[in-house]
């Protein structure tokens, strides 16, 4: 995997907060307040399913 570079969403908060990196293979998420605690990556198109689902309310409680 090539070298990430990480991002963090300007709607994140100080206590929630992930940041995302993009390559060419995958989508990584890691903790940003435990970013040596490890990160974990899937394909392009399962983050597309993921954020459509956020977007429809599917993950909502």
């Amino acid at each position: 995997m090539s070298q990430l570079i990480w991002r963090t969403s300007n709607r994140s908060n100080q206590v929630e907060c992930v940041e995302v990196a993009l390559s060419d293979e995958v989508v990584a998420v890691r903790d940003s307040k435990d970013r040596g605690g490890g990160h974990f990556a899937v394909s392009g198109g399962k983050w597309q399913n993921f954020l459509r689902g956020l977007k429809n309310g599917r993950y909502d409680g």
